[in-house]
């Protein structure tokens, strides 16, 4: 009686889970500049070629990042906003700026997307001159509000130090080790997030290679690499998301 009784609740949780649709799968949203996302003539960012280095049956990616913008721009002119919204829990965050930060801060052209120096809260006050108001941060504020923000949404902040330039100095890359590099790892530290030195990795490879070898990859600026030199920025995220074992991020990295 009681097998007669439990058939039709077996019958239905079947039924249930046969047509229940399958959680879909998370999302890499990468946010940055041009070394990032860049369809530059005979140019490329490292974000349009790191989807070859992950399984995307199984991790979708969307590369937001957009040339010319700093922290400070990309939140002004509302492209963080179009980020976080569509973030949900599960998904990752993957950050890298600082190649548009050094202006010094105003309205102008040149300093609309300066940010103040450092990781604290000082501020400075702008009026534009439709007459609206901005108050800019320094760079550790802005790299701070993504990070809480997509924590707030259930996501994994990864914060990059930005790829070097082609610079060089007594046969040494230039690093940014005392500033942009330097601030995004004091940040990542204090909100407990993965830090990725990309700027230090990508340069011992470019030290490696030789200054000649590296200019090939810049065929336009020192800034802006091709198609190989993003490859080469590419598998730098990818080593320093292998260096650290605990980011979930590394079990949607394609084997091998």
């Amino acid at each position: 009686m009681k097998a007669r009784l439990l058939f039709p609740f077996v019958l239905l949780l079947l039924l249930s889970l046969a047509f229940t649709k399958p959680s879909p799968p998370p999302t890499l949203f990468i946010i940055g500049d041009s070394t990032v996302n860049n369809n530059g003539k005979g140019q490329l960012g490292w974000g349009n070629v790191i989807g070859a280095y992950f399984d995307t049956t199984r991790l979708k990616i969307r590369n937001n990042a957009k040339a010319g913008r700093s922290t400070r721009t990309f939140i002004t002119e509302g492209r963080w906003k179009t980020t976080i919204d569509a973030i949900k829990p599960g998904d990752f965050l993957l950050m890298q700026f600082g190649h548009n930060e050094g202006s010094v801060p105003d309205t102008s052209k040149a300093g609309r997307r300066g940010v103040l120096r450092g990781t604290g809260e000082e501020t400075k006050s702008l009026v534009w001159p439709d007459g609206h108001p901005e108050t800019v941060n320094t760079y550790g504020f802005y790299l701070r509000k993504f990070i809480r923000e997509a924590k707030a949404k259930g996501a994994t902040p990864v914060v990059c130090s930005m790829i070097p330039r082609n610079e060089w100095k007594d046969g040494k890359v230039i690093r940014a080790s005392n500033d942009f590099g330097k601030w995004a790892r004091e940040v990542a530290q204090q909100e407990g997030v993965t830090f990725i030195d990309l700027n230090d990795i990508t340069a011992l490879k470019y030290e490696k290679l030789g200054p000649e070898e590296v200019k090939k990859f810049f065929p336009g600026d020192h800034t802006h690499t091709n198609a190989e030199g993003a490859r080469l920025n590419a598998e730098s995220v990818v080593d320093g998301i292998k260096t650290n074992k605990k980011l979930v991020l590394n079990k949607y990295l394609k084997k091998g």
